[in-house]
C-alpha cells in the first residue's frame, strides 16, 4: 500500500480528505486501510481511485 499513500501525498490529498470520501469516521481508520492493516473493499477502491484520479489497477 506504499503506493496509495506515495500517490496521496503528490496529489496534495490529505488523509482526512479521504476518509471523507470513504465515509469512514476517523482519519486513523483511514490510515489502517493505507497501511495495509485492514483490507480496502473493491468499492472503496474505486472511490479512492477517483478522488486520487489514478486508474485503479496503478494504484492496487
Amino acid at each position: 500500500m506504499r503506493r496509495l499513500k506515495e500517490i496521496r501525498i503528490k496529489r496534495g490529498l490529505s488523509a482526512e480528505h479521504m476518509a471523507k470520501a470513504l465515509g469512514l469516521k476517523t482519519t486513523n481508520a483511514y490510515y489502517k486501510k493505507e497501511n495495509g492493516k485492514i483490507k480496502i473493499s473493491t468499492d472503496e477502491a474505486k472511490i479512492i481511485s477517483k478522488e486520487l484520479g489514478v486508474p485503479f489497477e496503478k494504484i492496487f
